[in-house]
């Protein structure tokens, strides 16, 4: 018998109820790994303008953030993965948690002082659009999830070729039948 799916506001409900629950024991090191990575590369990129040591110092700054803040975020994905409707999760997902991320992450590298803030943020708020609804994509299929669902980290990585490949077609395939459907009424 499959668990009910409940919808964005019960989990938003349970999450203000049982915060440790979601971002203490589910606080997802897969997410934290794989953002921490890549958004270090980003803002490496993005400050090479400045000189090695500004791109290198931007980068560590961002790296330790995400380790810390994207193992929450990823846990936070993960709880909206079986939300109905999807649309509301979706929109959620991709609009109210990266609101709040990069809220953080401006203040932390106002902080720190990088020198290409506006470049740097820009460059993360497209990455994490495109990434959340990856992230969130993925993890509705099981892949990149932690806790009592998870998978090993090995098997996740061997599936990203086909969940990427998936990912890349369902926009398409969505719009798809959105005007074949209209079409037929």
């Amino acid at each position: 018998m499959r668990e009910p799916e409940p919808s964005v506001g019960e989990v938003l409900r349970d999450l203000a109820a049982h915060p440790a629950r979601y971002l203490i024991r589910g606080w997802n090191w897969k997410s934290a790994v794989t953002s921490a990575m890549i958004r270090g590369a980003i803002f490496f990129s993005a400050n090479l303008k400045s000189g090695l040591r500004a791109a290198t110092s931007a980068m560590i700054a961002d790296m330790i953030f995400r380790i810390v803040i994207s193992g929450f975020y990823g846990s936070l994905t993960q709880a909206f993965r079986k939300c109905r409707p999807i649309w509301a999760a979706t929109l959620f997902v991709m609009l109210v948690l990266p609101a709040c991320l990069h809220g953080i992450e401006i203040a932390v590298h106002l902080l720190r002082g990088t020198p290409q803030l506006v470049r740097s943020i820009t460059a993360s708020i497209i990455f994490t659009m495109l990434a959340t609804l990856f992230n969130y994509y993925a993890m509705r299929r099981g892949v990149l999830v932690v806790g009592a669902e998870q998978r090993p980290f090995l098997e996740d990585l061997r599936a990203m070729p086909g969940i990427l490949g998936g990912f890349l077609v369902a926009g398409p395939v969505a719009l798809w039948k959105l005007v074949a459907g209209k079409r037929n009424l």
